[in-house]
């Protein structure tokens, strides 16, 4: 071969080499880089779900933020917590978590040592695992771990606003709640009885009778025996469905969202209104006990109409990222009454920017006495909704610039709907505590008032 021809071959190869290496570097550099958030927020390793199908555990991620110029004084927080050191086969042991002799809680500020959580339609009753977590990480243990200053755990009970019962109760009901044997209890129902037990014989619980309690039975069926015996306390729910108002009521409990199991839309990804081209959403049983039969009636009133999706679903194979395209690609989604009042459909529908027509005359709702839920849902009595056309007619006749205006409500206010690790200012986990900051704030002024001629009533007696 010519020496011009071999030169020109060596450089030919070298070239190709030299442009393999940077096409590497640029590609190890860009996958690197790709899981970082540029957004302008406080600064804090933040544990995020993926959550593309929810199906299995939920994975925790790290993000880097950029550095919080801020910092949390206890002094300034809204709501002091006091929490028990229950065993961890109240909590996090019923995750499967083992710690170390003598050890309660895992250590939250490594992010590796935190349990996850089981995915799929588990997920919606997590509310309990995100409080608990959030509690712990505002120790002062825990520094490199920045939230809100919203609820900070203090070690003196007297100094706390609230005494926090740390039972993953609904996570109890899904695992424990099988009875094997004839006659025999349940771990759900023994766990139950020892949380009672412990609770009756605390000076905590004596102080008040129990009523600066607060107690979460988010899932429907949570709680079943010990509700009667903790009825004084405030309690975190779904719904008050099951629940006699003796037990549960809106003015001393509240409602805390379900946590959403389709994935989160990003309002810059969000579909606007011609680029959704179904009208009308709903995947999901359909033939329901109590109120929910008001589905059945829907479905056949609806089916067949052309702009609509109304069909039956689950979780299974594939069904939550069916709904999570579903709902993202619909203009309207519905929220029909099931068993309970309650669905997590509304919070799936708020997660993809799907305007939520709500279906239940007995709902109740999260943080409805700070959120207007009219400016980006629509409400619809299931009386009217049974008729024959009405539901179509009223929806169809919305038009786009009313319908963008709730779409661009759901927007902003989306994140409150999210639950997260570390908790960050406005999201479900500070909207919570602000709602019980707000129920003590209510059932204080209630005791105060009672007791106004308390001292000249008693006075009266020790004459």
């Amino acid at each position: 071969m010519p020496e011009k021809d071999v030169f020109k071959s060596r450089f030919l190869k070298s070239l190709f080499f030299i442009t393999l290496f940077f096409l590497i570097l640029s590609l190890s550099l860009l996958f690197r880089f790709s899981n970082t958030s540029w957004i302008n927020t406080p600064s804090y390793n933040l544990i995020l779900l993926d959550n593309t199908e929810n199906t299995d555990p939920i994975q925790l991620k790290s993000i880097p933020f950029p550095p919080s110029p801020d910092s949390c004084n206890p002094n300034q927080a809204l709501l002091k917590v006091f929490m028990y050191d229950l065993p961890p086969e109240f909590h996090f042991g019923l995750l499967g978590w083992k710690g170390k002799s003598n050890q309660i809680w895992p250590n939250v500020s490594n992010f590796i040592e935190i349990p996850s959580y089981p995915g799929g339609l588990n997920l919606q009753h997590s509310v309990e695992y995100w409080l608990t977590l959030d509690l712990l990480s505002s120790s002062s243990t825990t520094p490199n771990i920045h939230r809100p200053c919203t609820a900070i755990l203090v070690q003196n009970s007297t100094l706390a606003d609230i005494i926090f019962v740390p039972f993953f109760s609904s996570l109890s009901y899904n695992r424990h709640a099988r009875i094997y044997g004839k006659g025999k209890k349940d771990m759900n129902m023994i766990l139950q009885e020892k949380l009672v037990k412990f609770l009756k014989g605390r000076d905590e619980w004596k102080r008040f009778g129990g009523k600066d309690h607060l107690v979460m039975a988010h899932h429907p069926n949570s709680m079943l025996l010990a509700r009667k015996h903790l009825s004084s306390s405030m309690v975190v729910l779904s719904d008050f469905g099951r629940y006699p108002v003796q037990i549960a009521n809106i003015d001393k409990d509240l409602i805390a969202p379900y946590k959403h199991v389709v994935r989160s839309i990003n309002a810059s990804n969000s579909l606007d209104f011609e680029e959704r081209t179904t009208l009308v959403y709903f995947r999901g049983a359909i033939y329901r006990k109590d109120g929910g039969v008001i589905r059945q009636e829907l479905y056949y009133i609806m089916k067949d109409e052309k702009d609509v999706y109304f069909s039956f679903g689950s979780a299974q194979q594939g069904g939550i990222r069916t709904s999570s395209v579903g709902m993202a690609t619909s203009k309207f989604c519905l929220n029909i009454a099931g068993d309970t009042p309650s669905s997590n459909r509304l919070f799936d529908a708020i997660a993809t920017h799907c305007v939520p027509v709500i279906i239940s005359d007995e709902i109740e709702l999260p943080y409805e006495d700070v959120l207007d839920y009219s400016k980006f849902s629509i409400f619809v009595h299931s009386s009217d909704a049974c008729k024959k056309g009405y539901l179509l007619k009223l929806l169809r006749g919305i038009k786009k610039q009313k319908w963008r205006q709730m779409w661009e409500r759901l927007k902003q206010i989306a994140p409150h709907f999210e639950y997260q690790y570390p908790s960050r200012h406005g999201d479900a986990v500070d909207m919570i505590w602000q709602s019980v900051s707000r129920k003590v704030s209510f059932v204080n002024n209630q005791t105060y008032r009672k007791n106004r001629y308390r001292m000249s009533q008693e006075f009266l007696k020790s004459r």
